[in-house]
């Protein structure tokens, strides 16, 4: 009996929160890894799992039998990293997760680059708005921005994340360039649906704050929605410069009160903590830094 395998299958099964997305995640059928799960209560005797139809939970003798097992399954997986650490071209399937809209603009058209660099590699990309739970879906690396929860898991910055007012050349034509702040007031202004200040704005300047209360007839929980809805000239916006500067740059949005900064935040990679860094994380996290650059992403540029 494959006692060392069982026990990997029951912390996946354990971690995964059902026999079902265990099974997508070692890509073997959920019957067997049932059987598997089966076999091991056996050998030792006792049973480790309660099985309902809605959820799976620890016994006593399970809870106790999984803190040690997860060290063994933790212990496994650095014995393999370090061996593959000595292999001369990083190999392996990668399960990323992104946000859908930096996923769609910045991420998914470097993976083709990327896989041709490393054509050992083998690349499952996940773009979703959802935070994922890293280790329960059984992800490689996460790409998040903004504010990240304590955690064990591991962060490397990638980029700065800026945020830029903008509004299309069409709508200021019609009803002016605001020539302070305050007169935002008076304009159509456009939300974010999940910002949690999308009322009321802040500006920094010279360490001085500054917020300004703000009103519009559209807000949604989209970035790009959002900014399509400026473009077409619907009012004025906030928008991640990673979506808002390429248009920028060819002129379908224009810059509003570039002297002052708003809310600035983050982007970064977030994988498991391992005593070994699978070489296929560490050079896919190191081709995306050298791709967006750190200190000034090229979607700044504009």
């Amino acid at each position: 009996m494959d006692s060392q395998g069982d026990i990997s299958i029951l912390v996946t099964v354990v971690e995964s929160g059902s026999f079902s997305k265990a099974a997508e995640r070692l890509g073997i059928s959920k019957s067997a890894i049932s059987k598997r799960v089966s076999q091991l209560e056996a050998q030792l005797g006792v049973k480790l799992l309660h099985r309902t139809t809605r959820k799976l939970s620890l016994t006593e003798a399970g809870e106790h039998f999984f803190k040690h097992a997860q060290i063994a399954h933790q212990a496994s997986k650095d014995a393999i990293d370090a061996v593959a650490q000595l292999q001369g071209e990083p190999q392996g399937r990668l399960k990323i997760s992104c946000p859908m809209s930096f996923g769609r603009l910045h991420l998914a058209p470097l993976i083709p680059k990327f896989l041709k660099k490393y054509p050992k590699i083998t690349i499952d990309l996940v773009m979703d708005d959802k935070i994922s739970d890293i280790i329960g879906q059984g992800f490689d690396l996460a790409i998040r921005g903004g504010v990240l929860p304590d955690s064990n898991l591991v962060v490397r910055k990638l980029a700065p994340l800026r945020s830029v007012l903008c509004a299309s050349q069409t709508y200021l034509n019609q009803h002016g360039v605001p020539a302070e702040l305050e007169a935002l007031s008076s304009h159509n202004c456009l939300a974010f649906t999940y910002s949690n200040d999308k009322r009321e704005w802040t500006f920094m300047k010279e360490g001085e704050v500054q917020r300004i209360s703000i009103s519009g007839n559209y807000q949604v929980n989209s970035s790009e929605a959002l900014k399509e809805a400026i473009i077409q000239g619907l009012g004025i916006g906030r928008l991640p410069t990673f979506i808002a500067g390429p248009e920028i740059k060819k002129g379908n949005l224009v810059a509003l009160f570039e002297e002052y900064e708003m809310p600035r935040q983050s982007m970064y990679a977030v994988y498991p903590e391992r005593h070994y860094l699978p070489k296929k994380v560490r050079v896919f996290i190191d081709f995306i830094v050298e791709q967006i650059g750190t200190d000034i992403p090229y979607w700044d540029v504009y």
